[in-house]
């Protein structure tokens, strides 16, 4: 039985598979196997992990037409190990990577899930805004950062996780649907109190091109993101913040309300809104009333929430709201 199963979703990665595979065998954890899934390809990418793989009993090549949800539970299911490493075709991992992150789960038995930071493989000139979700993504190590951010976006680079295989039974694996499977599947184990970690080391180089998924597919759109963790919100919402207190959204501007009402379609009700725009302030939107910051009422009396997605305001409004006494969690989340 291997140390470690990489589970490695594979589609028209011709280009870039044998780097990614190399990349394994260049771990220095060496008792490890790929199960390799080939999900569908129109191009060379089968024949080029064949051949590796004849060379290397380690690899094992299975095929695969049921979408990435459907390949990422294929390779769990055919996998030997009790951990799971995520891999992509298109992505690089350190020599170290394996090593560490088992040897973590090892030696903390507590952490169901850990992951690492990592390289962002783009030009971050023309891909500002990827090279800076890498920098957040990155600056979230332990697990009260990796929970208490868990609903601005999907706190890691999915392949470079490892995982407790038993998760996958106790609590579901992938799930196929109008959302990002990676994140969706984050919130449902946290959801479940499944702890989460990051090693401080970059052990993968995230590599970004035009065709990916994450670019081209609506399953990852920005939309598609605010309705899945939406659902997860409103049910930490209904089961952590009794009444008499109440839900208050940081930021009354319409897109941020729109984002902000698919937690009404999930049987959250909306008492009023922040904003500092004098304009708004003293009004009603949607019924309720929109207040400054100074105006909120006691923090014992409500929770807030953060959905203002302008770069920036994410820091400011945390900023304002634990200099009114209130504490992240407790008090207060970021959602944007």
């Amino acid at each position: 039985m291997p140390l470690v199963s990489v589970v490695m979703p594979v589609r028209n990665a011709a280009a870039t598979v044998a780097r990614a595979v190399a990349s394994i065998q260049s771990q220095t954890l060496r008792d490890w196997e790929l199960v390799a899934l080939d999900d569908g390809s129109k191009d060379a990418t089968r024949f080029i992990l064949i051949e590796m793989a004849q060379l290397d009993p380690r690899i094992r090549v299975l095929r695969t037409k049921s979408g990435i949800a459907g390949a990422l539970n294929a390779g769990i299911a055919a996998a030997a190990s009790e951990f799971i490493a995520r891999m992509d075709g298109d992505d690089e991992m350190m020599p170290d990577r394996l090593a560490r992150q088992v040897a973590f789960l090892q030696e903390n038995p507590s952490v169901g899930v850990v992951g690492s930071r990592v390289e962002f493989g783009g030009d971050p000139a023309k891909a500002a805004g990827y090279a800076l979700h890498v920098e957040w993504v990155n600056s979230l190590l332990t697990s009260d950062e990796i929970t208490l951010n868990r609903f601005v976006e999907s706190p890691f680079a999915h392949p470079s996780v490892t995982f407790r295989r038993h998760l996958v039974d106790d609590h579901g694996g992938y799930r196929d649907g109008d959302f990002p499977e990676d994140y969706e599947l984050w919130l449902r184990w946290m959801d479940v109190n499944v702890k989460m970690a990051k090693l401080p080391d970059t052990l993968l180089t995230w590599h970004d091109w035009p065709g990916r998924a994450s670019r081209t597919d609506p399953r990852y759109s920005p939309e598609a993101f605010y309705k899945l963790k939406a659902f997860w919100l409103a049910e930490w919402l209904k089961r952590e913040i009794e009444p008499p207190r109440t839900i208050w959204i940081w930021g009354a501007g319409r897109p941020t309300r729109q984002r902000a009402a698919h937690l009404a379609g999930h049987g959250v009700t909306i008492a009023g809104y922040i904003d500092i725009d004098a304009k708004k302030t003293g009004k009603k939107v949607g019924g309720v009333p929109v207040v400054a910051p100074a105006d909120l009422p006691p923090r014992e009396q409500n929770f807030v929430l953060g959905y203002v997605g302008v770069r920036g305001a994410r820091d400011y409004i945390r900023g304002q709201l634990l200099a009114t006494g209130r504490a992240e969690g407790r008090n207060f989340l970021m959602c944007a």
